[in-house]
Parts: C-alpha cells; structure tokens; sequence
C-alpha cells in the first residue's frame, strides 16, 4: 500500500506543477489539468492509506486519534482502516535474538564475589506477547529492546555474578548462574509484556591469571585424588589379604577339631570293640606274613605255615 501513496505523492507532485506552469502561462487548459491531478493524486494517496497489510509474524497496533489506542491488535493480513483518523504501528510478535558480545562492541562487564572482573557474553531470546503489543506499545514504544530489555539484561547479569566466586563460573556454578538469571529475566520483562524464551551464557572470561591458578589448582587436587586412590586399593589388598589369612586359619582350626572329634570317637570305639585291633592289623599285614593274633583269653601266637603243611 505504500506504493500507492508514493504514486499519490507523485502525481500530486505532477499536478501541482502543471498547475503552476498554467498559471504563469496562463493556460487554462494547464490549470484545469494540474488541479485534475492533484486532486486523483490526493484520493489515491487517501485510500491507499486505507488499507494495511500485517506481514506474517507481526501484529497492528491501531492509534484513532480520537479514542486512543485500541486494546485489540490487528492481525496478520489486509485491514481496512480510516485515513488520517487511525495510525497502525507494527510490531513482531516472532523469537528476537538480542545478543551482547565483545564481538559486538557491547560485552557485559562485572565483578565477582571477590571483586575480580568478568568479561559477559550473552544471547538472550525473546517474543513480544500478542495480545499484549498495544499495552506495550502505550508504556515503551517501538524502541522497547533499546529502551527495556537490553539495560534489564546487563542488570540482570551484573547482579547474578556478584554472588558467585570467580572460580566457580567457569566450571560448576555456570549453568546455575545462567538458570538464575533467566529465571529474574522472565519475572522482570514478563510486567513489560515481553516474554523471555531462553538465556544463553556464551562465554564468561576471567583474568588469566586468576585462570591459571585455577587451572594448578584444579590438577594438584586431581594428582591428591589419584594418590588419594592407590591408597584405597593398597588399602582393600591388605584387606582382601587378611580375610584370606583369616580364612586359612579358620580352615586349618576346622580340620584340626574334625580330625581331634574323628580321633576321639575312634579312640571310643577301639575302648568299647578291642577286637577292632586286631581285625586292623590282621587286614594290614602284608601276604608274606604267616602268623596271625587271634583273641583268646590265654595269648598265643598260631603258626599259620605249620597249619598250611599239616594240611598237606
């Protein structure tokens, strides 16, 4: 539509030449044709102005110079609105990128717990909320990234790093560090109908320094561990050791008791059967011996060749 109202211009433009030329000439024809042009030139830059187009992704905030700004936003597509009467601002109601960066020329700069300074970049997104561009558009403006967001963020940022030591935001406090300060960016931009999506941390820069000593620190501790380590499993050898020695023993101590309760309970046995004996050595005597104990109340021995010849 703002092709129409440039051709409008133009041929306002164009009539209004014309018409000067025929009255310096004196030209009636000239005049009559100037005015003719003015006045299609005018009527096509009014009605042009009429219609407005809300590209995808944006909303219309309609301004009638009467009553204000309206509280519901035009949107996507064409809308007829009355000249001159209504202004329509757009906005984009789609995911903004605001990033600052060193690479940028505008790094976030902040101190520590301890005082030490730290180097921020950050990449923060964000969306105007829909129904709520025309209360936006009545507090801040279309300049609200410049005018709210971008200090908010710096703050923001400022503050959560004053409360961690230098140390600890760049190993095991950043992530932390980045949740707390999207968590006060939502609940702070969210009154200025700006809805933050998400905070990235994407380098946060300590003196070097102060780095290196992280960095020896941060190895003599791992060295301590791995020292820390090989006396645990020297440790758990001596250990495993002394329950194989104690399992030793208490294995030796129960084949000894098994052995002196099996000598007791045959020493029994031979007490009670002495028979026992003699049946023992008679069975462990060797082929070649020919005399053999029998148990009789009078001891004798018994020639066992002489029995084998007398049977001859």
């Amino acid at each position: 539509m703002t092709v129409f109202v440039l051709v409008g211009i133009v041929v306002i433009v164009a009539g209004l030449a014309l018409l000067v030329q025929g009255i310096q000439g004196q030209q009636r024809k000239a005049q009559s044709l100037g005015g003719l042009l003015m006045v299609a030139g005018a009527a096509v830059a009014v009605l042009a102005s009429a219609f407005v187009v809300v590209p995808a992704g944006n909303v219309g905030v309609v301004f009638n110079i009467f009553g204000g700004v309206q509280s519901r936003p035009l949107g996507e597509g064409l809308h007829i609105v009355l000249p001159v009467l209504q202004q329509v601002t757009l906005y984009d109601v789609r995911q903004q990128e605001l990033t600052l960066a060193a690479a940028t020329g505008d790094k976030i700069n902040a101190r520590s717990a301890e005082g030490l300074e730290i180097d921020v970049d950050v990449t923060v997104l964000f969306q105007v909320i829909r129904d709520s561009a025309p209360k936006l558009h009545q507090d801040i403006g279309p300049l609200y990234e410049a005018i709210r967001i971008r200090p908010e963020v710096r703050s923001q940022i400022r503050d959560g790093i004053s409360e961690y030591r230098a140390a600890d935001l760049i190993s095991v406090k950043r992530a932390e560090l980045q949740q707390r300060i999207q968590n006060n960016l939502v609940e702070s931009l969210q009154r200025d109908n700006i809805r933050v999506l998400n905070v990235l941390l994407r380098d946060v820069r300590i003196p070097e320094a102060i780095t290196q000593a992280i960095e020896e620190k941060q190895a003599a501790e791992q060295q301590v561990e791995v020292e820390e380590n090989r006396r645990r499993q020297a440790e758990i050898a001596a250990q495993r050791r002394v329950v194989e020695a104690e399992g030793e023993r208490d294995a030796q101590i129960a084949r000894a008791e098994g052995e002196a309760q099996a000598l007791a309970l045959r020493g029994e046995a031979l007490r009670a059967n002495p028979e026992i004996i003699q049946l023992e050595v008679a069975q462990r005597l060797a082929p070649s011996i020919q005399t053999i104990m029998l148990p009789t109340d009078g001891n004798f021995l018994l020639d066992v060749r002489g029995l084998v010849g007398g049977n001859r």
